[in-house]
Order: structure tokens, then sequence, then C-alpha cells
């Protein structure tokens, strides 16, 4: 066992260690059948998964990102829905409908895909304003509304959803407010040389036999005990001080360089600390360690960052992404 976190009982530690971390392997495992690399999505999508919120994958098309989305709902008991969105998608083809039964003389309610555990929202930006209206209900409330009345939504509920960076035609930006209720925003990235020989190996092989579910499920029940203990784990207050430093720094570059000040127009709300918080937990709990240190705050900070921030047409105009800022901020922001 590892030793208790400062400030914790050796059975405080226990209690946390008694929640079995060998029933996420399946899911893993599972993951890597199907995926070759895209390691940084594959742990996006379990620290997502193990603190409850929304991811946002970004990447090319190719990369193995709705493949990746299937093979987590493949290894999960629960139910799973893909919707590929389109310009043309109404909020009724996600959320459901009002339907008028003849034999009871009354309307009754026709749940949509949002109904699902895991939702896939394929290429989410293609789809109009009053669609991602209906979504954001259901990623910040839990919940959809039909006409005057509000339909609660599964406990264990996640939205996946992807977009292409570089094709803009026929897409939408999504809103501010939407893009803050997606936990973490991860990059999907090109393999390597010998990770695409492995895909050719995997490709032939799933012509020959057809991919199989893993034996054992993740139980819902397993799954919000993991929750549970993840959120237990310790985070020393000097490392809450250290993640509100970073979240501020956005607001307020120019207290630690001039020219982080030049490349930020608007920095993360305060849902970002409780973000990084709650994912360094996740991914602190799920690595086996028992507390929580400033690298797990750096390791899960760009995809926790990234989609928070709004960088000025100067830091644009320069080549500088999010990334970029995010690197730099980690590098001036001091560790307690």
């Amino acid at each position: 066992m590892n030793p208790p976190a400062p400030g914790m009982t050796v059975k405080e530690t226990s209690k946390i260690e008694n929640v079995n971390r060998d029933k996420l392997d399946p899911v893993r495992d599972h993951i890597a059948s199907c995926v070759i690399g895209q390691q940084r999505l594959v742990d996006g999508m379990l620290v997502c998964l193990l603190s409850d919120g929304h991811l946002l994958v970004e990447g090319l098309p190719g990369l193995a990102k709705t493949t990746a989305v299937k093979a987590l709902s493949e290894a999960i008991e629960g139910d799973f829905h893909r919707v590929q969105f389109t310009p043309d998608l109404l909020p009724s083809d996600l959320v459901g409908t009002d339907i008028y039964r003849h034999e009871k003389g009354a309307f009754e309610f026709r749940p949509g895909p949002l109904f699902h555990n895991i939702l896939l929202a394929d290429e989410i930006n293609r789809a109009p304003a009053k669609v991602q209206s209906a979504l954001l209900e259901a990623m910040a409330e839990r919940q959809v509304t039909v006409g005057q009345t509000s339909y609660p939504l599964p406990e264990v509920f996640m939205v996946l959803g992807t977009q292409n960076p570089i094709e803009q035609e026929g897409t939408y930006h999504l809103p501010e407010a939407q893009l803050d209720r997606f936990l973490m925003q991860v990059r999907a990235e090109h393999p390597s040389h010998e990770e695409e020989l492995q895909i050719l190996e995997l490709d032939n092989n799933r012509q020959k036999v057809s991919q199989q579910p893993p034996d054992t499920l993740l139980s819902q029940a397993d799954l919000r005990a993991m929750r549970a203990a993840a959120a237990e784990l310790y985070l020393d207050p000097k490392l809450h001080r250290y993640i509100v430093d970073l979240v501020q720094a956005t607001r307020n570059p120019g207290a630690y360089s001039d020219e982080l000040a030049r490349w930020i127009r608007y920095g993360a709300s305060p849902r970002a600390s409780i973000s990084l918080a709650r994912c360094a937990r996740s991914l602190a709990w799920m690595r086996g360690d028992t507390y929580v240190s400033p690298e797990h705050i750096q390791q899960v900070a760009p995809e926790i960052l990234r989609h928070r921030l709004l960088l000025t047409f100067e830091a644009e105009a320069e080549g500088i992404s999010t990334d970029d800022f995010i690197q730099r901020l980690l590098e001036l922001v001091a560790i307690p």
C-alpha cells in the first residue's frame, strides 16, 4: 500500500484503496485492442469518466476518434448512441418529442438519444444554435425540457463530442458557454511510424476475426464507487492555491509576463479551477497514487484550459496557440 497522504490517517487511505482499480483494466485493455496509440485521448476519456464530466475530442479525420469512443462504450454497462450532427438536425432529434396516442387520448413523451448513458456527438460543430442549446441544457442540468415538462437524464451520463479543427465549411462555432461545460478537450494526434504499422496489422486481424466486446463490463455501481474514491483523494491546501494561481494567471497574465499579456484576450472561468482539482484527483487515483501532486495538475492543465481561453489577434498572427500559452504559464507560475 502507498504511504498515507499528508494529513490523512492509514485508515482513511485504506478506505480509498479498497475500491478495486483493477476493474478499470478491462476497459483500458478493450480500448487498446481497438485503438493503437492515442494515449492522451484514452487517458482523457477515462479521467472524464471518473470525474463525471463531458469530453470534446478534436482531430483530423481518420485518427480513431469515433472508434475510441465506441470502444469505451462497449466496455461499460449502459446504453450508447451515436448522433451524426448536421446543419439540418433539430432539437427534437436529440431530446425526443411528445407523440399523441389515439388509444389513450393523450400525448406520450418518446425519449431521444440524450437519454442514453453515453452519447457520441459526431462532428458536434455542424449543428445549429437551437440544437446546441438543447445539448447545453442536458450537459449543464442533466435534464431536458419538452414543452412545460422537464425529464431527468440517467445518473451516468456522458457526452463525447468530436470535431474537425481545419474544415470550416458547414460548421458553427460552439458557444463559449457550451465549451466551458466540457470538462476537457483532448486533441487526437497522428500515429508514429511504428504505431501506423501496428494499425495495419490490427486492421488485417479485424478482417479475419470480428472484434468482440470484453467478457466483463464495468458496472455502473463500480463506476460510482470509483468516482467517490477519486473524489476523496487528498489534495493539499497549498495545491488548491496553486490551481487558483494558474487559473487567475489566465485572467491577469501581466503579473507574470508582458508577453503573456499580449497573447490572451479572455481567461478561464472558476469552473476551470473546479475541473483542474477534479481531474487531477481522478488522474492520481487512476495511477494508483494516494494523493495529488503538482505533476498531476500540470498533466491535466492543457486539456482543462485550452478550450476555455481566447487568444488575441496578435497572438494568432504570431502563430501562438493556446497550448503555447499554457506551457509558458506552467513555467512561470510557482509550484508550492
